[in-house]
């Protein structure tokens, strides 16, 4: 692995490996897998006890089951079931064993045999996130970010990802080591944080999974293209998206399975937008199922909210940091930590915390509990410098944001 070296220009050292490849679908896997070898194997084996200890499922039951995603991906994205063997290759992994990693969120949350095992009716909470417009911030460009908190295994899993890509946008992504995305940013001015959400409609049928759909919006040039991919295609499971892009936008999706028609959309208001995870204008005929199974989300979304909406304007990264740095509720705050009269299996914390700029293309990571671990700046202005294939805007198409009219 690279580290901080040959990555973009990072300040205050670094945790989590960096990664970066390039080449074409397969090589660019193959290339992930080696160098993230190590920490593939150990998620693998992580998630053999996690699923088993959720689902009842074995491992063979587990690669089984997913196997029936393969059509649904390979009908939209069959570029990333390339990408994917080619993990398996690097990592010394079977591509079933890459491929059940991708689906461990339709694996934890839909599979119904989770709560006849006798265990714990639900995993970990995950995430706390946030978007900022340029208006309400001392940066002048939009801010957007998140606190992940899961298991805590994938402390020993996460890796930093840099894509170069042929016929693309580049991009960085903060992820599990073997899984195609997860929050990050791409060449063309999207960023993307994300939560976990579930419903009744949470079954586990086949479909575009969360990881997939994650990863089509750092391929995409637009903000409406980002849109489009996740209404063009059936998802397979609930999920919140939060979308931003230089330009100042900021749009946040609330997901449940299905079609176009199981999506809601938010816009921040006062220039603010925060989610956890629960919906908070879930589409109709779902029933929420997320404030059962993440309560704490109530707690987590109250607070963030005060912090940001209280910060002293214009708001500074510094205050952002403060604020995802609580722990009111604690163990189950903002950072989060794991609560020791729980199971090993059953405990989560803030994995890591993520500021993203994608206007100047840096972000601030912090690589575990923000309360303890600094945030260190990475600049990847250089690394995201490739243009954007989407047609450039007349030079007289100035923003009335821009002119104050």
């Amino acid at each position: 692995m690279t580290g901080q070296h040959g990555t973009g220009k990072v300040q205050d050292g670094a945790r989590f490996p960096h990664v970066r490849v390039k080449g074409d679908a397969r090589e660019r896997g193959r290339q992930y897998g080696t160098q993230a070898r190590e920490r593939v194997q150990r998620s693998l084996e992580a998630y053999e006890r996690v699923f088993a200890y959720y689902t009842g499922w074995t491992w063979a039951e587990v690669t089984e089951r997913s196997l029936a995603y393969v059509a649904p991906i390979e009908a939209a994205y069959p570029s990333y079931l390339d990408e994917m063997r080619g993990v398996a290759a690097g990592a010394g992994a079977e591509f079933d064993d890459v491929l059940a990693l991708n689906l461990r969120t339709e694996v934890m949350f839909a599979a119904k045999s989770r709560t006849a095992t006798g265990r714990a009716d639900s995993p970990p909470s995950e995430c706390s996130s946030f978007c900022i417009l340029p208006d309400t911030n001392a940066t002048g460009h939009v801010l957007v970010g998140e606190n992940w908190d899961w298991l805590t295994h994938c402390a020993d899993t996460l890796v930093v990802l840099e894509v170069e890509q042929i016929g693309a946008p580049d991009f960085v992504t903060v992820v599990e080591a073997g899984l195609l995305a997860k929050a990050g940013m791409n060449s063309s001015g999207i960023a993307v944080a994300t939560n976990a959400l579930v419903t009744d409609r949470d079954r586990g049928d086949p479909g575009i999974p969360y990881h997939v759909c994650l990863r089509a919006f750092l391929d995409a040039e637009t903000l409406t293209e980002a849109l489009a991919s996740v209404q063009r295609w059936k998802r397979s499971s609930s999920a919140n998206y939060l979308l931003t892009h230089r330009d100042g936008v900021g749009i946040d999706v609330e997901s449940a399975p299905g079609d176009f028609s199981m999506l809601s959309y938010l816009d921040p208001r006062d220039g603010l937008l925060v989610h956890t995870n629960h919906f908070i204008a879930p589409p109709k005929a779902v029933v929420d199922v997320s404030q059962w199974a993440m309560p704490d989300s109530l707690a987590r979304y109250q607070r963030l909210c005060r912090a940001l909406q209280t910060a002293p304007l214009p708001v500074t990264v510094e205050s952002v940091q403060t604020a995802l740095r609580d722990h009111a509720d604690h163990p189950y705050g903002v950072c989060c930590h794991p609560d020791p009269r729980e199971d090993a299996e059953e405990q989560g914390a803030t994995i890591m915390s993520i500021i993203m700029d994608p206007h100047e293309c840096v972000m601030w990571l912090a690589d575990g509990n923000p309360c303890a671990k600094p945030y260190r700046r990475i600049d990847y202005a250089d690394f995201l410098d490739k243009p954007s294939a989407a047609p450039r805007a007349p030079a007289h198409d100035v923003s009335p944001l821009a002119t104050g009219t």
